[in-house]
């Protein structure tokens, strides 16, 4: 017995040092696996924009030793959707199907909604029902849910829910919200609370999303009672059922009524809730304050998020060049923006567009000049609404040639983008040059709308204007607007006997 009793205590203590060497060894393998996963998503992440390189990059890191298990690759994938690089998210749910990785009901719901944003509806729904039958269920419903909802498709939309509830999946909080957006997006917010009444009679809890958007739906209704009347209900009833969003649509509410003293008060609480690296709050913060008209609020919380954040992103220099445009501190905003450009690592021309539409509106023309020059050596574009608002502001000021030139340049960068003149661009230019008698301005900015699918009705009207104000004549203009598929009615007929008499 003894004998035995020493063999177990050896066998006891081989077992325990195995088990703690195992231990050290899944200590070294989860830092590796955290280490590799790092890598991976660095170099999905450095990809950017570019489409069909993510199973190349996968491949390089498998030969390169590295063994990206599927967990790491779910996570690689929630950070690619997480910053709307939902391509690259696709591609690499693909590159797992190639590799035969097993997708679980949630996986299929999370492919189903990237292919919903990168093919289109109509190709979700195709993966949908290719699904086998044990696939269906109340995860990948929901996500075809959503893709109908994002879409505005009412009808598909409801006829799901009613489907999804005669199949006796239960209905969530998600599902209703996905309504309720679905509502909120086409402007029918009075057909929020009924569905909220219905999942109070189904005893369905209330999330704090659902909460959010109940108070939007009151605001958007100009109903301010009832938005602090659902305030108090997430106060009294519904237990830590809020956080800084909720204070947040609150502030918003108070703002779209006018009532600025109580906004402030609602945005103290966001301060209060949100934490203190939250940078999303810093956000709405900094564009809430300054629509209560609080240059000094503003200031305030842009250097609380430059000394609480490691970084200061471009959509955070984007936010605070917004809300200092909101208040008309075009001296704050040469000065942030300066700063931006001196520091920034990335070129971002939504930033250059801000500043240059700012100076242009304060008659600040070589400031807004000299920012346009900078973005076309730093930048890769597009800068069609630059040269727009250059066009606007050159017209103006009776500059119809540079004007043209602003056409003309934006043309020449198309490349397949779609991009085509607001309408009411296009009536001012030909405003400006009937009023200048400019047939010769009116003409070549005609040969460019036709090069964007932008002649109609409306433009051959300014056009013919243009030549009866300037008394001139075009004898084959009637041939000409039959030619471009544009119907001759009255109106083109009336000018036409002045322009092009047969």
């Amino acid at each position: 017995m003894i004998k035995n009793a020493g063999l177990g205590q050896r066998k006891c203590a081989g077992i325990a040092a195995e088990a703690l060497t195992r231990g050290v060894r899944t200590a070294v393998n989860v830092e590796k696996e955290t280490i590799n996963e790092r890598n991976l998503y660095k170099r999905l992440s450095a990809l950017g924009a570019k489409k069909g390189l993510v199973g190349a990059t996968i491949n390089e890191y498998l030969r390169e030793g590295g063994v990206p298990h599927k967990q790491e690759l779910m996570r690689c994938i929630k950070e690619l959707r997480r910053f709307g690089r939902h391509h690259q998210a696709l591609e690499t749910m693909e590159w797992m199907d190639t590799r035969n990785v097993n997708l679980s009901h949630r996986d299929h719901a999370t492919r189903l909604d990237l292919i919903c944003k990168t093919q289109g509806i109509d190709a979700a729904e195709d993966y949908f029902n290719g699904l086998p039958p044990s696939a269906k269920n109340q995860f990948t419903y929901g996500a075809l849910l959503n893709c109908y909802c994002v879409e505005k498709m009412k009808d598909k939309a409801l006829d799901l829910f009613d489907k999804m509830h005669q199949m006796q999946i239960a209905p969530s909080s998600l599902a209703f919200n996905n309504l309720m957006s679905l509502y909120m997006r086409l402007g029918q917010p009075e057909k929020v609370p009924p569905l909220v009444d219905e999942m109070k009679k189904r005893k369905i809890p209330l999330s704090t999303f659902t909460y959010n958007i109940f108070m939007h739906s009151y605001s958007c209704l100009d109903d301010i009672e009832g938005v602090e009347r659902v305030f108090e209900e997430i106060m009294q009833e519904a237990g830590k059922r809020y956080d800084w969003t909720t204070f947040s649509n609150l502030a918003v509410a108070y703002v779209n009524a006018g009532l600025n003293e109580k906004a402030v008060l609602a945005l103290k609480k966001v301060e209060q809730e949100m934490g203190p690296r939250n940078r999303e709050a810093f956000h709405y913060l900094l564009s809430l304050y300054a629509r209560t008209a609080n240059i000094g609020e503003v200031h305030r919380i842009w250097k609380s998020l430059r000394s609480s954040l490691p970084t200061v992103t471009n959509l955070s220099y984007l936010t605070m060049l917004q809300a200092l445009n909101k208040l008309n501190d075009i001296h704050g905003l040469k000065n942030c923006f300066r700063e931006w450009e001196s520091t920034c690592s990335s070129y971002d021309i939504r930033l250059a567009n801000l500043a240059i539409g700012a100076y242009l509106r304060h008659d600040m023309a070589e400031d807004a000049e000299s920012v346009f020059h900078s973005a076309l050596k730093r930048s890769s574009g597009p800068f069609f609404i630059a040269r727009e608002m250059l066009m606007m502001y050159y017209l103006k000021n009776r500059s119809i040639r540079l004007a043209l030139q602003c056409m003309e340049a934006a043309i020449s960068e198309l490349d397949g983008s779609e991009w085509q003149p607001k309408s009411d661009s296009i009536c001012k230019f030909l405003t400006v040059c009937e009023e200048e008698k400019d047939v010769d301005s009116a003409e070549e900015f005609c040969k460019y709308l036709k090069k964007v699918n932008c002649l109609n009705h409306r433009v051959y009207k300014s056009l013919l204007q243009t030549y009866v104000a300037a008394a001139k004549t075009a004898p084959y203009m009637r041939t000409r607007i039959e030619g471009d598929g544009i119907e001759i009615c009255s109106e083109l007929e009336n000018l036409l006997q002045n322009v092009s008499p047969e």
